[in-house]
């Protein structure tokens, strides 16, 4: 269920960020992505009635481990991208006074 899920929400995603003119949009766009992609690894990961890997003895299959440390290092990355975008769209309205795509591509032909 979990996939399914991660999937619809990965299109969502990458709709609205071609759909979206407003840069900011389209920050929130790419963390809809990338937490749809972290939603879809996680899930992959799961196995039913397995545990955790403490106890090393156990008959019971075990759930392997990597995949959710990589994911948990996926979203700081991703926290880290996002601000500093964040802060690169707060430098170019200072600048250009407009956060939408069109108008700074049609100001960019004007120049």
């Amino acid at each position: 269920m979990a996939v399914w899920g991660s999937v619809l929400l990965l299109g969502f995603g990458a709709y609205a960020f071609i759909v979206m003119d407003n840069l900011i949009k389209k920050v929130f766009a790419m963390n809809i992505i990338s937490s749809a992609t972290v939603l879809f690894i996680i899930a992959q990961g799961y196995k039913p009635g397995a545990t955790a890997p403490i106890l090393a003895d156990s008959p019971l299959p075990m759930v392997d481990p990597l995949p959710q440390a990589l994911m948990l290092t996926a979203i700081v990355i991703n926290l880290c991208m996002t601000a500093l975008a964040l802060v690169f769209i707060i430098r170019l309205f200072e600048s250009e006074r407009t956060l939408n795509e069109s108008q700074l591509d049609q100001q960019l032909k004007d120049q």
